[in-house]
């Protein structure tokens, strides 16, 4: 039984962050966020597959030169096998490498085996026991029940997108014939009424095929290629008129507004906006739940708390292509988003400072303490109301500040936001260490047990404790 929850941690896991990953490559290269998935779940199969292989067969390996070359041939015949099946079965190549040099049959590049032992390396060392370690905490019931529920779900979704391929192909193939028709016109039917059924099958369940098309912008076909450029293109320009009656689309490069679109400058904006509304939520709540003023912030100078404003960041980008989904799918997505981003926020704070700012252990259905269901649901309505009305009232405001004040602003907004978290680093590694008797070392450290010493960091950070003080406290 352990062994089954293990492996199914491990599948759920790293096909989510295989996504993850990829939508975060994909977003940037493309300046849009997209689905990068095959399934239309949050999910990449395939690398948590390959992470499931890696775990069973290399988990246990002592010598990095077993793991690294390894992982790199395991790796590599699995994704030339996958690339090749999918090919065979469906009549597609999603990635194309025949043109690179030392490739293999166009479905693997020659860095890629070196990056596949580097990968290998990293989850043996880095990656499986942490996340192992987080779901010891877990009652073994629970352990096994989670992982079991997304993995079913990622199947299901699996069925689905293999249905929606093989109907895409017959599809394609139905399109290829009316347009063999209207190319040889010979007199059946006329030229305007064959292209009104090569439209209607352009159109036929678009929902699924569309989204499959844009995961895969490389996905080639021999036999369909002309049927799959007219169906990217009828896309783009659906995909361009849904967008733009969310927010207004500018063609010309002089008539955009300062932090046009979903740019850098937006969503850093967004960040910045957001960790300041997040102390002043923080404030109320306090006010209100615990009859008291109390300083809550995230950071030692100004009013800021970076969880909500790399929380809003995080919606913004995942749901950004949601906003004409129903308020249900919004909601649970913006459920398991914030619980997720808490989460990790949690996790790394605890391991990288060694201090915990919050703790749920005490409360129903949390997570190792850091995150809970009254939270998750919190962030739902907080991720709704975000999507449907904050962003593009605020998406509207920025872009209404002057271009060359704007971007000054910015440039010196991001200096004292990474000045400020590292001062803030510094700040609770030297509370750290002065709880442990270790003198300062250099003017650096001297300045900042000057500057932010106990009384100050106990007012700025009035819950913030390690796991054990915490723990006494409750």
């Amino acid at each position: 039984m352990k062994i089954l929850t293990e492996v199914l941690w491990v599948f759920s896991v790293f096909s989510f962050l295989g996504w993850a990953f990829k939508f975060v490559y994909e977003t940037v290269k493309n300046r849009r966020p997209s689905n990068p998935g095959f399934i239309t779940l949050p999910f990449l199969p395939s690398n948590g597959i390959a992470m499931v292989f890696v775990y069973v067969l290399f988990s246990k390996a002592e010598s990095m030169f077993i793991i690294f070359f390894g992982c790199a041939i395991l790796l590599t015949i699995y994704k030339f096998f996958l690339s090749m099946l999918f090919e065979k079965s469906f009549g597609f190549k999603w990635k194309d490498y025949s043109k690179k040099r030392f490739n293999l049959n166009g479905y693997v590049s020659a860095w890629e085996p070196f990056a596949y032992g580097a990968l290998g390396i990293l989850a043996i060392r880095y990656a499986f026991n942490p996340m192992l370690g987080i779901i010891s905490g877990i009652p073994a019931w629970l352990a096994l029940l989670i992982p079991a529920i997304i993995s079913a779900l990622i199947f299901s979704d699996l069925i689905i997108s293999v249905i929606t391929v093989v109907n895409l192909r017959k599809n394609l193939e139905q399109m290829k014939n009316i347009s063999e028709l209207i190319d040889d016109n010979n007199g059946e039917e006329s030229d305007e009424e064959l292209r009104k059924r090569y439209e209607q099958r352009i159109i036929k369940n678009k929902r699924f095929r569309l989204r499959l098309v844009s995961a895969f912008p490389d996905m080639q076909s021999l036999n369909y290629e002309k049927q799959l450029s007219d169906i990217r293109e009828w896309f783009n320009i659906i995909r361009e008129k849904n967008d733009e009656e969310y927010e207004k689309k500018i063609e010309r490069e002089e008539d955009k507004p300062f932090a046009y679109g979903l740019s850098f400058t937006k969503l850093f904006w967004l960040f910045f906006i957001g960790s300041i509304f997040g102390t002043v939520l923080e404030t109320i709540w306090c006010f209100f739940m615990e009859g008291h003023f109390e300083m809550r912030v995230g950071l030692v100078i100004g009013p800021f708390i970076p969880v909500y404003g790399g929380g809003a960041v995080a919606i913004t980008l995942c749901l950004y292509k949601l906003h004409k989904s129903s308020d249900l799918i919004v909601y649970l997505s913006s459920a398991v988003i914030g619980a997720t981003f808490e989460y990790f926020c949690s996790y790394f704070q605890e391991t990288f400072l060694g201090t915990v700012s919050w703790d749920y252990s005490k409360t129903p259905f949390n997570l190792n303490g850091r995150t809970n269901l009254t939270f998750a649901l919190i962030w739902g309505v907080l991720g709704l109301v975000w999507l449907r009305y904050i962003y593009p009232f605020l998406s509207r405001l920025i872009e209404k500040i002057p271009k060359k004040s704007g971007t000054i602003i910015t440039v010196i907004l991001v200096i004292f936001m990474a000045l400020d978290s590292a001062v803030s680093i510094a700040a609770v590694y030297r509370e750290n260490q002065r709880a442990n008797n270790i003198k300062p070392q250099n003017v650096v450290a001297e300045w900042i047990d000057n500057t932010f010493n106990d009384d100050y960091m106990n007012f700025v950070f009035p819950h913030m404790a390690t796991r054990e003080e915490f723990t006494d406290f409750q």
